[in-house]
């Protein structure tokens, strides 16, 4: 990519935004950065966009000690502009199923084998099968 001068300045540019979205998210809470993104830095102010209008409201409420934070890790940015954009893609990770031990799967159908016949004791062998 060092090639050519637009590719290396493309280069650049994303190397940039990455940084500059690696340090919001140390800074920014876990709710906020989970959902915004940075656009870009543009005569010290930093464009970010957030998935819906109650975040945005929450990250321009917390701009100013934001601005303070990223400033002490060396980015150069006097303010941040909030813009919504509800079609921005939020990166949603499915928790791991959670399956259960031979242990549970055994006394639930002991305890299934103790009941009389009920959806109870249906339920209980349903899930000691699974």
């Amino acid at each position: 990519m060092n090639s050519s001068s637009q590719l290396r300045e493309l280069l650049n540019a994303v190397q940039s935004l990455t940084e500059l979205q690696h340090h919001f998210n140390q800074v920014a809470p876990a709710y906020l950065s989970a959902h915004c993104q940075v656009l870009g830095l543009r005569q010290g102010t930093l464009s970010i966009a957030a998935s819906n209008g109650t975040l945005a409201a929450k990250l321009r409420q917390l701009a100013p000690e934001l601005v303070t934070k990223l400033q002490d890790k060396g980015c150069e940015v006097s303010g941040i502009r909030v813009k919504v954009q509800v079609s921005y893609a939020v990166v949603k990770t499915r928790p791991a199923p959670r399956l259960l031990s031979n242990t549970a799967k055994n006394q639930l159908h002991a305890l299934s084998d103790n009941l009389p016949e009920s959806p109870l004791k249906f339920a209980l062998e349903k899930f000691s099968k699974s």
